[in-house]
């Protein structure tokens, strides 16, 4: 079955909104190597219709201008690219289509096909719902070391609680740490005597 990895950008107050906006100070060699490596891991990417459009209106045009980023450009364009949204869509990307049906039964049905990981960029509201659902095999987080203080969490209101697991974690020299989590199984529950049996 195929996986999916969701990446984000994040600060420390769970602010993922516009990135574009406070995230850039911290871009290094680290950050690159991550990012780049959880993109050309993958043979599809899946997106919102918000982060399909970003992309879409600056990837293809930095491909066609042949800088420094265009092989990275031209991989996103060669990549499978499957767009989540409600409203009827017309592509000028080469290589994107639509998700037909119903979000999780959708997706569920595209991790049984054949095929390599999944990648999801940004896309906060199919993040949510994919994680929710269990059907997200993998969530990074690049948690930046600042309090942007207005803006979409990561995290909305729910009625149920969302257990991870730490998969892997690093810290890059700008801050920044790169925290990888899985689906894990409940904690339990416990009380305060039982953690007071922990405390020196």
């Amino acid at each position: 079955m195929r996986t999916i990895t969701a990446s984000l950008f994040i600060a420390l107050d769970g602010v993922v909104e516009a990135p574009d906006q406070w995230h850039f100070p911290y871009f290094n060699d680290e950050m690159g190597a991550s990012v780049g490596a959880s993109l050309t891991a993958a043979d599809t990417l899946l997106l919102g219709r918000t982060t399909y459009d970003s992309f879409a209106g600056a990837w293809p045009e930095r491909e066609a201008q042949g800088g420094e980023d265009a092989a990275f450009a031209k991989m996103l364009g060669d990549m499978r690219k499957i767009v989540v949204s409600r409203g009827e869509l017309d592509f000028a990307w080469r290589n994107t289509e639509q998700l037909r049906g119903e979000l999780l039964e959708s997706v569920a049905a595209l991790k049984r096909e054949e095929g390599g990981p999944i990648a999801i960029s940004g896309s906060v509201s199919v993040v949510r719902q994919l994680l929710a659902a269990g059907l997200l095999d993998e969530l990074q987080l690049l948690v930046h070391p600042i309090a942007v203080r207005s803006g979409m969490r990561l995290f909305d209101e729910g009625s149920s609680s969302i257990p991870l697991r730490l998969v892997s974690s690093e810290a890059f020299t700008t801050g920044v740490l790169n925290l990888v989590y899985a689906p894990a199984e409940s904690a339990g529950s416990a009380s305060y005597e039982d953690a007071k049996k922990h405390i020196a």
